[in-house]
C-alpha cells in the first residue's frame, strides 16, 4: 500500500511542510478549502497567501528571525526561496510582492507530481481519518492555521481532548503610492539604514500627534461576535489599542520618531507614520504597524489626519479576524507530534509560533518528520542551540499561561563561553547557524 501524508491546509506552514515531504519522494495529498470556502481575511486562492504585513521581519543575522530564515535556506526551504525570488526594497526587513510571493509557491507544490492537491473542506477530523488515515502507512500534518474554520476546529478541540485557545490579528491598510503627498512626507530609512526609498515617512509635530491619538482611541471599531472575547497578541496589537495604553505609547512604538530627520525642516519629528512597499512594482505601500480594528469609514477618516496622507487612496482597508492555536505545551512534542497519537502532527500558528517565518519553520519540521514516521524512523528533535529547535522547545515545554510566540535570541541557550554583551547576538547566530549545519550533515537532510 502506498505511503501517504495528508496535509489540511495549505498556507505557509502547510506549502512548506508538503515541499518539503514531497522533496524526500513522499507521496503528499494537499487538502485546502479555498477557493470553495474563503475565510474573512483572505483574498485569493493562492497557497502561502499573506493576509497581514508582506515583511518577513529583520533579514541580518543580528536578529533572530534572520537566522531563522537562513536556517531555512539551508534546508532547501520553499517559502524562503519564494521569498529571496520576490522581494520588495525593505531597509533591513526582508519583504515580498505579496501576489508574486503566493504565486511562486502554488505554482511550485502544483508542477510536482507526487502532490496531490484536493480544494475541499475538512470538517470532521474522525471521519476524515477513519476513512483515509490507515496507520501505518499514513500520516497527517494539520496546519489549518489561524482562521481555521468554526467546524474544525470543533472538531480539533474533540481531538485534542483541551479547548483551543484564540487571540486577534490585525492587517493594516495599504495605500497607493500616488495619493501620498511628498511636499509633507519623505523618503528615508532610520539611521539611513537599507537606503533612502526603503520607507515613507509621515511627520507629525506635537499638535498633530496629540489630535490624531484623540481621534484614533475615539473612533468607532468593528464589532465581535458575542461568543468571542478580544484577546490581544503583544506583538500585533490593533494601533488603537497601543494609543490607549498612554500618551506617549505610540511614540515608543509604531510612530517612534528615532533615526529620521525630516529634510523639509531638517529636525526630527515629535511622531512619525512609516509606510514600506508592499508590492514589487513600488505602486502599494502599508502603513506599518498600523494593524487596526476600525471601521472601514473611520480608518479613511482618521487616517486621512496623518500628514501627507490627506487624500491617501486606500487600496485595502485593515481587518481584524480570530486566530486560533492549540494549548501546544500540554499536546505537542518537539516533533509537532500529538502526543496522545504521534502519526498525527500540528504545523503553523496553530501551534502557537507567531509570525510568517515562524509558521513556516514548524511546517519544516513537520514535514520531514512525517516523512521519518512513514520510513519507520526516530522523528527528528532539532538542536535546540539553533532557532528552530529552541522555538520548538518553547511551544512544547513553556509554563504558566501559554502564549503565542516569536522566536528570539531569548529562546537559546546561554553560550557556554563569557562573551561582551556587544558580541552576544552574532556568537549565539554563529552557534544556531553551525549547529544546524552540523545536524543537516549528520542526519542526511
Amino acid at each position: 500500500m502506498t505511503k501517504t501524508i495528508y496535509i489540511i491546509g495549505a498556507g505557509l506552514a502547510g506549502s512548506e511542510a508538503a515541499w518539503q515531504a514531497a522533496k524526500r519522494s513522499a507521496n503528499v495529498i494537499l487538502y485546502e478549502m479555498r477557493p470553495n470556502k474563503m475565510t474573512p481575511a483572505h483574498k485569493t486562492s493562492k497557497f502561502a497567501e499573506l493576509v497581514c504585513s508582506n515583511s518577513l521581519r529583520a533579514a541580518g543575522l543580528e536578529n533572530a528571525v534572520g537566522v531563522l530564515k537562513e536556517e531555512m535556506r539551508q534546508l532547501d526551504s520553499l517559502i524562503m526561496q519564494a521569498a529571496d525570488a520576490t522581494k520588495v526594497p525593505a531597509g533591513g526587513a526582508l519583504a515580498v510582492d505579496r501576489n508574486d510571493f503566493s504565486e511562486y509557491i502554488t505554482h511550485k507544490l502544483q508542477s510536482l507530481a507526487n502532490i496531490t492537491i484536493i480544494n475541499e473542506e475538512v470538517t470532521d477530523i474522525d471521519k476524515f481519518i477513519n476513512s483515509t488515515f490507515l496507520i501505518p502507512n499514513s500520516s497527517l500534518i494539520i496546519a489549518s492555521g489561524p482562521l481555521t474554520s468554526d467546524r474544525l476546529a470543533e472538531n480539533l478541540k474533540r481531538l485534542t481532548g483541551d479547548d483551543s485557545f484564540y487571540f486577534y490579528d490585525a492587517a493594516a491598510p495599504i495605500m497607493t503610492l500616488e495619493s501620498i503627498d511628498f511636499n509633507i512626507a519623505f523618503r528615508a530609512s532610520r539611521y539611513d539604514k537599507g537606503g533612502d526609498d526603503a520607507y515613507i515617512n509621515c511627520p507629525m509635530n506635537r499638535d498633530e500627534y496629540l489630535t490624531f491619538r484623540e481621534a484614533l482611541i475615539n473612533a468607532e471599531k468593528t464589532h465581535t461576535h458575542d461568543f468571542e472575547r478580544e484577546i490581544f497578541f503583544e506583538g500585533c496589537l490593533p494601533i488603537e489599542v497601543i494609543a490607549s495604553r498612554g500618551e506617549d505609547t505610540l511614540r515608543f512604538g509604531p510612530m517612534k520618531p528615532v533615526g529620521l530627520v525630516n529634510p523639509h525642516t531638517n529636525e526630527t519629528p515629535y511622531a512619525v507614520v512609516q509606510l514600506r512597499q508592499d508590492n514589487k512594482d513600488g505602486t502599494l505601500f502599508n502603513l506599518v504597524g498600523f494593524q487596526t480594528h476600525l471601521t472601514f469609514g473611520e480608518q479613511r477618516r482618521v487616517f486621512s489626519m496623518i500628514p501627507g496622507l490627506s487624500n491617501a487612496e486606500i487600496v485595502r482597508y485593515g481587518v481584524m479576524h480570530r486566530n486560533s492555536y492549540i494549548n501546544s505545551p500540554r499536546l505537542l512534542k518537539p516533533t509537532m507530534q500529538l502526543k496522545s497519537n504521534e502519526n498525527i502532527l500540528f504545523a503553523g500558528q496553530m501551534t502557537g509560533v507567531e509570525g510568517y517565518v515562524e509558521s513556516a519553520a514548524s511546517g519544516l519540521i513537520a514535514g520531514i518528520n512525517a516523512v521519518k514516521l512513514l520510513n519507520d524512523s526516530e522523528p527528528l528533535i532539532f538542536p535546540i542551540q539553533t532557532c528552530h529547535g529552541a522555538l520548538a522547545n518553547y511551544i512544547t515545554t513553556a509554563v504558566a499561561d501559554f502564549q503565542p510566540m516569536n522566536v528570539n535570541f531569548g529562546l537559546l541557550p546561554p553560550l557556554e563561553y563569557r562573551v561582551k554583551r556587544r558580541d552576544k547576538k552574532s556568537k549565539l547566530s554563529e552557534r544556531a547557524l553551525n549547529s544546524m549545519s552540523q545536524f543537516i550533515q549528520s542526519e542526511n537532510l
